[in-house]
């Protein structure tokens, strides 16, 4: 069950409740204006084996983030025991089997740990081999505030002018920055087309690092570890899966309760840097 902290803030597991299921496609609507966001939203998009209906972008920004794992390995904590060693937060062992990420009649091979960028009008499908689920992480700004519209078929690719960016980044294509004893990788801004929104994915050490408050409306989804979300004085458990809504404003603490790092997929709007916020 979703729980709400003060200021707004409210915290869900990444699957809980009934999702609108469509032939392969299942989606969760996490965080909308219809939960009491000014204009982000958070869905969860699982992509069951075969080929998904289509379903095409509304009039924003839609921002998008392929997992690494199956739905599967994320049940309220990280299980994961293979070993893999990772550096400067880039995951070894993110292959996927040969899916395609179908987009605007062009094909790209999904891998874990790709952000994507969706224009708007954009239309979009999966198609997975299998044997396990794909995950999408999307975040659609400003937010519609309806559920996705699927067509029949993906639209042929538009011409350009063949200086349009590429709308996939991979995590470990893009430049690692720090701040203090943490580090961020931006993957969607516009220097993918996305004007309004940024995309990052973080790392949070062990520990509490001091409250602090943003100019941007944020969401975040728990990638790895443990931890508690702090809204001022209240607090409630965080894990692999959870996904979070942070209002403007509003003070808040991402605190790391395990013995790893804690890794966040962060989208925020309007866009700007990670690394600005004003602690209290």
């Amino acid at each position: 069950m979703a729980v709400e902290l003060a200021g707004g803030v409210r915290v869900s597991d990444m699957s809980e409740g009934q999702p609108l299921v469509h032939g392969t496609l299942s989606v969760w609507q996490r965080i909308g204006r219809a939960s009491g966001a000014q204009a982000i939203s958070l869905r969860v998009m699982e992509f069951a084996p075969g080929r998904s209906p289509a379903v095409r972008n509304d009039d924003c920004d839609q921002i998008g983030y392929f997992l690494a794992r199956s739905a599967d390995d994320f049940d309220g904590g990280d299980r994961r025991t293979d070993g893999v060693e990772r550096t400067d937060g880039i995951d070894q062992s993110n292959q996927l089997p040969a899916a395609r990420f179908l987009l605007d009649g062009k094909h790209y091979p999904i891998e874990g740990d790709i952000g994507v960028y969706l224009k708007p009008s954009a239309v979009f499908a999966v198609d997975n081999p299998g044997p396990d689920s794909i995950v999408l992480i999307t975040s659609l700004c400003p937010d519609p505030d309806q559920p996705p519209s699927f067509v029949e078929i993906a639209s042929p690719a538009a011409s350009t002018s063949g200086l349009e960016p590429a709308p996939i980044v991979r995590l470990s294509d893009r430049p690692s920055q720090t701040t203090a004893d943490r580090w961020y990788r931006v993957l969607v801004d516009e220097a993918v087309g996305s004007h309004q929104v940024t995309q990052f994915v973080g790392s949070i050490p062990p520990g509490r690092a001091p409250d602090h408050f943003h100019q941007y409306e944020e969401v975040l989804f728990i990638l790895r570890g443990e931890g508690r979300m702090w809204a001022g004085e209240t607090r409630t458990p965080i894990a692999a899966g959870s996904c979070i809504y942070l209002p403007r404003g509003q003070v808040h603490c991402v605190e790391n309760t395990g013995q790893g790092e804690l890794r966040v997929l962060g989208v925020f709007y309007p866009a700007g840097s990670p690394s600005v916020r004003y602690e209290t």
